[in-house]
C-alpha cells in the first residue's frame, strides 16, 4: 500500500549556516555599528539566543533571522518568537526556539484535519511523524495538498514516499 510520512524537522547544519549568515550580516550593517550584538545557537536545545542593545534592533535581528533561514530553506513558522523579550541590564535578550519535531497535540491536530477531510487514508501517530497510507497515491496526493493549505503554524514536511 503507498504511504508517506508527514514531519517537522529543521536540519541542523542549515540552521547553523543560517544563523552564521545573519551574524555576518548584522556585523556588515550600518546600523548596527558599535551596538553589542550577541546572537548564539544552542545546537544541543534547538535554541537561538539574542542580546541586543533595544526592542527597535531586536526587531530588526528578527526579521534577519527570518528572510536568512526562509533564503537556506527553513521554514519561517519553525522559529517561536511567541516568547516576550526580557531586559538585562543594558540589553535585551530573548531566546527563540526553533522547532524540531511534531508534538503530540500538532500531530493530532494534523490526524484529525486528515480524518475530517472524508478521504480515504489511514493516518497513524508514530512517534514525532504521521504516517498516512492508502490505496492509491492520487489520494496521498490529495492529504497532502489539504495539509499545506490547513494553515497549521508548523512546519510540515512530506518524506519516505513509498508507492
Amino acid at each position: 500500500m503507498p504511504s508517506f510520512d508527514i514531519a517537522s524537522s529543521v536540519d541542523l547544519q542549515t540552521l547553523d549556516n543560517a544563523i552564521n549568515t545573519v551574524k555576518k550580516e548584522i556585523i556588515n550593517r550600518f546600523d548596527f555599528k558599535n551596538s553589542p550584538v550577541k546572537i548564539e545557537l544552542n545546537k544541543k536545545d534547538y535554541v537561538v539566543n539574542l542580546e541586543v542593545e533595544s526592542d527597535m534592533k531586536m526587531k530588526q535581528v528578527i526579521d534577519i533571522i527570518i528572510s536568512r533561514g526562509v533564503k537556506q530553506g527553513i521554514d519561517a513558522n519553525a522559529f517561536d518568537f511567541s516568547k516576550d523579550a526580557y531586559p538585562s541590564g543594558k540589553t535585551v535578550k530573548k531566546e527563540v526556539p526553533v522547532r524540531n519535531g511534531l508534538k503530540q497535540e500538532d500531530a493530532k491536530k494534523i490526524v484529525k484535519l486528515i480524518k475530517d477531510s472524508g478521504f480515504k487514508v489511514q493516518a497513524a501517530i508514530m512517534d514525532d511523524i504521521v504516517r498516512v497510507t492508502a490505496k492509491k497515491i492520487d489520494d496521498l496526493q490529495e492529504v497532502i495538498a489539504k495539509c499545506r493549505n490547513a494553515g497549521l503554524e508548523v512546519p510540515l514536511q512530506f518524506t519516505n514516499m513509498k508507492s
